[in-house]
C-alpha cells in the first residue's frame, strides 16, 4: 500500500512510501545532486516552494544535528516544503548525528516520500522541465488523487513570486558568530576591520558565518529595506543575499534600492538572488531555467583568474547575458550549460556570482570571495583617505 504519493500538474502519480509530516505541500519538483549535506539543503531558504528530489539513493545516514541548520529566520521553520528519496532514511552513523531524518523532517512540517525510482524522475525534469506537483502522506493510504492532481494543476508555479518577505528578516539585527571548528563548534568574532550590511532576501547561516571570519561586524537588514535606510548605517560594504523566487518580482522593490547602493559607490557583493537583482538594477534582465541548478559539483570558470572551481548551486533563474549592458564584465560561466555565474561593473565596486560560494554544503573553492570583497572594501577605505 502506497502511503505517500508525489502528483504532478500533468496528472501522473508516483507513489512510495510516506515520510515525516502527515498531510499535503504544494510547490515546483527540482533534484539535487549533492551526496551529502542533505540538513543544509532542506533548510536553505533559496528553497522555499520546492520540492526536492535527491539523486543520491542513500540519504539519512549521518543524522540530524542542530548545527547544521541554515535558515536564519526562526519563523520560516523550513525552506524546502518537500522531499523525495530513493531509499527509506537509514539509521544515523555519525558522530554528530542527533537524531533520524525521517523524525526530524515530521517536527519541521516537511512532507517526504521514499521508494522512488529517483533516476527516473530525474529524467523527467531534465527532459521536460521543473513541474509543478503535490506531495502528500497518509499513513492509511487514503489519498484523493482527483483533488490532489487539480491542487497542482492550479498551483500558479514560482514564476511571478516574490518570496524572500517570506523566508528572510522582518526586522534588522547583528551578527557575529563564526565557523563552525573540530572540537570546538562555532565561535565569535572578536577583531572587526569593516562593518558590512547584508540585505536578507533569504540569507544562509554559512554567508554570515564566512564574513564574520573575514573580520566583518555584520549588521542584517530586511529584504525591503530601502537605499537611504541601508546607508544610514554607514556601511563599509553591502552584501546581497541569496533567496528564493522570481527575481523579476522581487526586484519591483529590491531594483531601485540597489540602484541607489550602486550610486553611493560602496563596494557590493551579491550572490545568487542577489546577482540576478544586481543584473536587473544595471539594466539585464533574467530568464526562467527548464531544470535549474541544485547540487555541489558544478563545474565554473571564473575569467579573471582563469581558473576552474567546484560549487554548489541552487537557482531556477538565470542572467540572461545577452542583455547585459556596456558597463557589465562576464567574470564567470557555468561549465554545464554555459550560462552566466558572475558579473563585474567597470564603473562601480560592485561584483556578483549565480552560485553559492559559501557552500554548505559543497566543496570551499569559492571562499576566496568572500577575502575578494574584504580587498574591495579595503581599496575603498583607502581611496576615502
Amino acid at each position: 500500500m502506497a502511503t505517500g504519493v508525489l502528483v504532478l500538474a500533468d496528472g501522473e502519480v508516483i507513489e512510495g512510501v510516506g515520510l515525516g509530516a502527515t498531510g499535503s505541500a504544494v510547490g515546483e519538483v527540482c533534484f539535487n545532486t549533492a551526496m551529502t549535506g542533505y540538513e543544509e539543503i532542506l533548510t536553505d531558504p533559496s528553497y522555499a516552494a520546492q520540492i526536492i528530489t535527491f539523486t543520491f539513493p542513500h540519504i539519512g545516514v549521518v543524522g540530524v544535528n542542530d548545527e547544521d541548520i541554515e535558515v536564519v529566520n526562526p519563523a520560516a521553520a523550513t525552506a524546502a516544503v518537500g522531499a523525495v528519496f530513493r531509499a527509506p532514511p537509514s539509521e544515523p552513523s555519525n558522530f554528530r548525528a542527533k537524531g533520524r531524518l525521517d523524525a526530524w523532517l515530521k517536527a519541521r512540517g516537511v512532507v517526504a516520500l521514499a521508494g522512488v525510482d529517483t533516476r527516473a524522475l530525474t529524467s523527467l525534469i531534465r527532459k521536460n522541465g521543473m513541474p509543478n506537483a503535490v506531495i502528500a502522506h497518509a499513513p492509511d493510504g487514503a489519498f484523493d488523487l482527483d483533488a490532489l492532481r487539480a491542487e497542482a494543476a492550479r498551483w500558479p508555479g514560482i514564476d511571478g513570486m516574490d518570496l524572500a518577505p517570506e523566508v528572510g528578516a522582518t526586522q534588522r539585527f547583528d551578527w557575529d558568530e563564526t565557523s563552525w571548528k573540530l572540537g570546538e563548534g562555532f565561535g565569535h568574532r572578536k577583531d572587526t576591520r569593516f562593518h558590512v550590511v547584508a540585505v536578507d532576501y533569504g540569507i544562509k547561516r554559512n554567508i554570515l558565518r564566512l564574513l564574520s571570519d573575514a573580520g566583518c561586524a555584520v549588521t542584517v537588514v530586511p529584504a525591503t529595506a530601502d537605499a537611504d535606510e541601508i546607508l544610514a548605517l554607514k556601511p563599509d560594504g553591502i552584501f546581497l543575499s541569496n533567496g528564493p523566487g522570481d527575481p523579476a518580482a522581487t526586484g519591483e522593490y529590491a531594483v531601485p534600492t540597489i540602484q541607489g547602493l550602486l550610486e553611493s559607490k560602496t563596494p557590493l557583493f551579491g550572490i545568487c538572488l542577489g546577482h540576478q537583482l544586481l543584473g536587473l538594477a544595471v539594466g539585464a534582465r533574467t530568464k526562467k531555467m527548464p531544470q535549474g541548478h541544485h547540487g555541489a559539483n558544478h563545474p565554473v570558470k571564473d575569467f579573471t583568474t582563469g581558473k576552474v572551481e567546484i560549487v554548489s548551486m541552487n537557482h531556477g533563474f538565470a542572467v540572461d547575458r545577452d542583455t547585459l549592458p556596456e558597463n557589465v564584465e562576464e567574470t564567470h560561466v557555468s561549465l554545464f550549460d554555459g550560462s552566466n555565474c558572475g558579473v563585474a561593473l567597470t564603473d562601480r565596486p560592485a561584483f556578483s556570482v549565480q552560485y553559492h560560494p559559501e557552500a554548505s554544503p559543497g566543496p570551499r573553492d569559492s571562499h576566496y570571495l568572500f577575502r575578494r570583497f574584504v580587498d574591495m572594501m579595503a581599496e575603498a577605505k583607502k581611496g576615502d583617505t
